[in-house]
């Protein structure tokens, strides 16, 4: 079984590469990069000139990922070291300058002109293989004391060491780490938690600008909630998640951070805490909740509908369910959404907000009914096979009834396929999320993965995708090994034998 489970995740981690390299690769080769700027609010006000523009679009697209780019200044500090008379001015012996320069960088590099003042800037088109590796060079981020690495700040203290912090108490403390809490513990979900390894998805561009992809969707939404906090230098009331300091030149450090952690405190930048869950804990609650509503809505109905096969409760069940399977998505949603609506549910996610568990009602009944009938109809058949199986054969020899025959051993027997289950309805529930959140306005993972696309905010495109990958491939997984607890008979091996 452990060869098995480790080939598993083997094959798990490759097929993960496999759909995030492509989404990649299809998203960065073939979707216009101008597109990100019809959602950039800085876009019209920066771009006001020719030259603007130009340096602005070069910046963006560098930070991106797109290219590599100097502009004027960049461009004749590097010259300058083979030619200490080069200057930004657009002059002939410039150009030859900064040509010879180029010609020697190589690797794709042209020299360019903006388009108003003649001087120049150089670019280069970073392939997409490269690109694909630095995603992958950079998606694993370890902290550990060498990390910060700051000419402002040369006597920074270098140590990873426990101690009785007085702001978190007890925890794994680091100094020239680039967390401040390397180790911590509170009474937040999953209540143990780490920052030594941490992962790095890009950073969100033209929405959320600039904000690494897993702060987007891990961090709360809505407004600031303030509380009183435990600083350095005293008790505040404040909006500060004191367990997300990280490094910050002491330099930098404003009047406000130096009077909450005190003058010379190298671990000053914060996040907030704020008043609604984060976009993954919001699509955790209702795709949970969905998943737990689709079993047992599908459960007992296929229990019954085996148990009473052929009869009009049987017909009248397929004949429902048949009709849901075939019912277009976005159709069931439209209809749950009117039908809720009309006894006071909330149709839109912002009319009561995270605050109120009505708002999470209709989103979570979608999701389990999209997925129920598929379960119960599988439950059924399979149910209707074991009741010529032998050892039900031999329970009615024995004087048993249809119902304890049904309860203790069919249905046990039954648990198996169903555990197998649990990932196509993880699955369901992520696809289904995409659609039923837009349409609810629910701040979750699905709604801004469709946002993403209308925004061309391709990091966080792929991002949400390789999440979405590894929930679903992993999924898989946990189903195979819940079906050896619940059926020892079965043994994992790598030929998926018994």
């Amino acid at each position: 079984m452990k060869k098995y489970i480790f080939m598993r995740i083997l094959r798990s981690i490759v097929s993960i590469f496999l759909v995030t390299t492509l989404t990649y690769a299809i998203i960065y080769t073939m979707v216009p990069r101008r597109l990100i700027f019809k959602q950039d609010p800085n876009y019209n006000k920066i771009a006001t000139n020719k030259d603007k523009k130009t340096n602005y679009e070069n910046t963006i697209f560098e930070r991106m990922g797109y290219i590599d780019y100097y502009d004027t200044k960049e461009l004749q500090e590097k010259a300058s070291k083979e030619d200490s008379s080069v200057t930004t001015e657009a002059t002939e012996a410039n150009e030859k300058i900064y040509q010879k320069y180029i010609d020697k960088l190589g690797n794709g590099w042209k020299l360019q002109k903006f388009p108003l003042s003649g001087e120049f800037y150089a670019v280069r088109e970073v392939p997409v293989y490269e690109r694909v590796f630095e995603f992958y060079a950079n998606l694993i981020q370890i902290d550990h004391p060498n990390v910060i690495q700051d000419e402002e700040n040369p006597n920074l203290e270098r140590y990873i060491r426990f101690e009785n912090d007085p702001s978190v108490g007890w925890s794994l403390v680091g100094s020239g780490t680039k967390h401040k809490y390397l180790l911590y513990f509170n009474g937040q979900f999953p209540f143990v938690h780490q920052n030594f390894i941490t992962f790095n998805l890009g950073n969100s561009y033209p929405t959320y600008a600039n904000i690494p992809v897993l702060q987007v969707i891990t961090q709360g939404q809505g407004q600031t909630k303030s509380s009183e906090v435990q600083f350095p230098t005293g008790k505040k009331t404040s909006s500060v998640n004191i367990y997300s300091r990280t490094y910050k030149t002491p330099s930098k450090a404003d009047s406000q951070d130096i009077a909450k952690f005190g003058k010379g405190d190298a671990y000053t930048a914060t996040q907030s805490n704020y008043q609604n869950p984060s976009m993954i804990t919001s699509s955790a609650i209702i795709g949970l909740i969905g998943v737990a509503l689709s079993y047992l809505i599908a459960i007992p109905l296929g229990s019954y509908m085996a148990r009473l096969k052929n009869t009009w409760f049987d017909s009248i069940s397929t004949a429902g369910l048949t009709f849901m399977m075939s019912l277009p998505t976005i159709a069931l949603v439209y209809i749950v959404r009117l039908a809720g609506s009309a006894v006071g549910l909330p149709d839109s996610f912002p009319i009561l907000g995270a605050g109120d568990w009505r708002s999470y009602v209709l989103p979570a009944v979608i999701l389990g009914l999209l997925s129920a009938p598929w379960t119960a109809v599988w439950i059924r058949r399979y149910m209707i096979d074991l009741q010529s199986q032998d050892f039900v054969r031999f329970a009615r020899a024995k004087g048993l009834s249809e119902k304890e025959i049904s309860n203790k051993h069919i249905f046990k027997n039954a648990m198996v396929p169903l555990v197998s289950s649990i990932p196509a309805s993880i699955v369901g529930v992520i696809s289904g999320a995409t659609l039923t959140e837009t349409v609810f306005a629910f701040p979750g993972m699905g709604k801004m993965l469709i946002d993403s696309v209308k925004a061309s905010n391709n990091s966080m495109v792929v991002g949400l995708v390789f999440i979405f990958t590894c929930l679903s491939i992993f999924a898989l997984l946990l189903g195979d090994i819940l079906m050896t607890v619940l059926d020892p008979r079965i043994k994992l091996t790598s030929k998926g034998g018994k």
